[in-house]
């Protein structure tokens, strides 16, 4: 059968339906073929189709090298150098597919390839279904974008949104990372990824998990939401929402933060933190404590502000604001903290108070410190104005030590050796070893030095220029027991962790705990999708020219 005669049935053909056009759905047109034959033996009611064919279907044109085509199922078969193209937003290329006219969809096989102006798929079969303009395949598959290849088993390709969803295992592959999740939905036009139950990135740098979260593949940024956390080598941020700028090596966590320092055995906890990798430096406020492991003790620092920066054994921790701290025996306030791992020290800064055990330090410089190859406490610093008072234990009054300065020497933790120095102070309450008071030491020489057994003064050293005496308690009027500049402050002393906090600070944590609950509490769903992905190819609107 020549060629002539092929067209001239086909628009018999085209011809005799139109009047039903409207009702049954479009057929499928020839366009071209080299050669055409019918073989009713072999392929009843097909045209054989050899050559440069080509034929039309409301909007897409599939071209191959033969195609047998069924007029009445409205239905084709082609072979050889397939390709359907649907205008400039699919090409699907592949060696053998079947087009069905009727129910417009497409099945490609053999090295079947389908690219579109942001991606290219390689698998062994797709599905086209025009209706709902998706492309399906169930066969291990390839997807190429730009910097990104993706791999999984099985796949679903929404034409219109420009979107790969996967909901077998997938694999992101990117000359940075490598993204990993049995749920995810893939914007090839954007580059942002939707991941969706247990999900991992791993790199060089870090490693990220997530149950909810997304990722922006071309800017490097992402926010993650459920039971995720950020791990470096000796670094783990974690958090209710994170936020991770890869570029700067950025992350910030909002909600029950815990950023934790391996190497230095440290935790830091608020509800808001950032930490920034590359600085080497770490923020964290609203409630926020820092939780140091010294010599199997535990250092608490609470402040509104706690800032960390340096690198491991030159690190610096800074707190600030109405600064709290407790370990075990000693506790302590200031309106700010500096300490420095490298020199071992910390400075309480602004109207600080110590207590060591029963004893009450107060001074208007304060440093404590510390010995970096025993890793324990070693000595104490107090400038000006140095004030040590205890309660006397079985009276009302108190025990008082008053100096320009003080130094003093830890054992175990414990103050054991104090010197005060330079107009020297003291009213201490003498009992023997039956409780007795036995009188009130009232003194005054140019240093004292005090050792401290259990925390409580054992023995007392006048040095040079001693003067002052012992009298019985009906001797010394009320009046007189007291050291000008005493404030006693023990109702303001920490004792637990709880102390460390205020009321508001507490309330606001319990809130932040219950939020928490009730969001772990729902079930888990997909994250909404982005206004700046769905807009993402939308033209920004011109600008309306100025009215003169």
């Amino acid at each position: 059968m020549n060629k002539s005669l092929f067209f001239i049935g086909c628009l018999l053909l085209i011809f005799s339906t139109k009047s039903t056009l409207a009702q049954a759905p479009k057929k499928i047109i020839v366009e071209h073929s080299d050669f055409a034959d019918i073989n009713q033996v072999e392929n009843p009611d097909a045209f054989l189709l050899t050559g440069n064919v080509r034929v039309n279907h409301d909007g897409i044109v599939l071209t191959c090298n033969k195609a047998y085509y069924f007029q009445k199922e409205n239905y084709i078969k082609a072979f050889g150098n397939v390709q359907i193209v649907q205008g400039d937003t699919l090409f699907l290329n592949s060696k053998y597919a079947e087009y069905n006219g009727n129910v417009k969809k497409a099945f490609a096989s053999g090295e079947a390839y389908m690219s579109s102006p942001d991606a290219t798929l390689v698998t062994d079969t797709i599905n086209f279904d025009r209706n709902v303009q998706q492309v399906y395949y169930n066969t291990q598959g390839t997807i190429t974008n730009k910097d990104n290849t993706l791999r999984s088993k099985s796949g679903r390709y929404y034409v219109a949104e420009k979107k790969f969803q996967f909901l077998t295992a997938v694999t992101i592959t990117n000359p940075q990372y490598v993204i990993k999740s049995n749920h995810l939905d893939y914007y090839s036009n954007s580059g942002h990824s939707y991941l969706f139950g247990p999900s991992t990135i791993t790199s060089k740098n870090n490693y990220i998990y997530t149950e909810k979260g997304f990722y922006d593949t071309k800017k490097n940024l992402a926010h993650f939401l459920r039971k995720s956390y950020i791990k470096y080598d000796d670094r783990l941020i974690e958090g209710d929402s994170l936020y991770y700028d890869r570029n700067r090596e950025f992350a910030s966590a909002t909600r029950n933060v815990k950023i934790t320092d391996s190497i230095n055995r440290g935790v830091i906890k608020g509800h808001y933190g950032e930490v920034y990798k590359k600085k080497d430096s770490m923020f964290v406020t609203k409630r926020a404590l820092a939780i140091n492991f010294v010599d199997n003790d535990s250092v608490y620092i609470h402040g509104k502000k706690l800032m960390v920066t340096g690198k491991e054994g030159d690190r610096i921790i800074r707190a600030f604001n109405n600064v709290r701290f407790l370990k075990k025996d000693m506790s302590g306030k200031c309106d700010s903290i500096y300490s420095n791992s490298k020199i071992a020290l910390t400075k309480l800064i602004g109207n600080p108070v110590l207590w060591n055990g029963d004893n009450q330090i107060t001074g208007d410089v304060m440093h404590l410190i510390g010995n970096n190859t025993t890793r324990k406490l070693d000595s104490l610093k107090v400038l000006n104005n140095t004030f040590l008072v205890s309660r006397d234990t079985l009276g009302t009054g108190y025990n008082q030590v008053k100096g320009l300065n003080l130094f003093g020497k830890f054992n175990d933790g414990k103050l054991r050796d104090v010197d005060i120095i330079k107009n020297a102070e003291v009213i201490y309450y003498m009992r023997n070893d039956s409780n007795e008071l036995i009188g009130i030491n009232k003194n005054v020489s140019s240093k004292i030095n005090l050792i401290l057994e259990n925390n409580a003064i054992e023995t007392i050293t006048f040095y040079d220029q001693v003067d002052g005496d012992i009298y019985p308690e009906k001797e010394l009027p009320e009046n007189a027991r007291k050291l000008r500049g005493l404030v006693w402050r023990g109702e303001e002393r920490i004792f637990t962790k709880e102390d460390l906090f205020s009321a508001e600070e507490n309330e606001y944590n319990e809130k932040m705990i219950s939020a928490a609950k009730k969001d772990d509490a729902k079930e888990n769903v997909p994250m909404k999708i982005r206004k700046e992905t769905l807009d993402y190819d939308k033209k920004k609107p011109k600008k309306k020219p100025k009215k003169k």
